[in-house]
């Protein structure tokens, strides 16, 4: 009987070990899911940094694109303006011509009615 009594002693120490062992681990879970909860947050917060930095460069680049399409519109623009006043020139420069046969026409007879008097 001493032998048994040892035995539930023992197994006694045993359960009180488990138990002991249970109750901490139930501490220990508690400590960790305390931290994968700071660390859930921590990435959520990150996430949501990462997601509104991700919305300025979109921002950003779109508006460097806006940016691109009116500069290419505005060289357009320009580069007609360009083509119009080079056809204008050109207008001029024949008149100009014309005008200068004309006026030496002109010079011409003025100088040939006086020789004739």
């Amino acid at each position: 009987e001493h032998f048994l009594g040892e035995v539930i002693v023992l197994t006694d120490h045993i359960y009180f070990d488990v138990i002991s062992e249970m109750f901490s681990s139930f501490s220990e879970i508690g400590q960790f899911q305390k931290i994968v909860g700071g660390l859930i947050e921590i990435v959520d917060q990150l996430a949501k940094e990462a997601e509104n930095e991700k919305m300025k460069a979109i921002g950003a680049r779109n508006l460097l694109k806006s940016v691109a399409k009116q500069r290419e519109a505005q060289q357009q623009q320009l580069q007609a303006l360009i083509t119009e006043k080079k056809m204008q020139l050109e207008r001029y420069r024949i008149e100009y011509e014309s005008l200068s046969k004309v006026e030496a026409e002109q010079n011409e007879f003025i100088d040939q009615f006086i020789l004739q008097k």
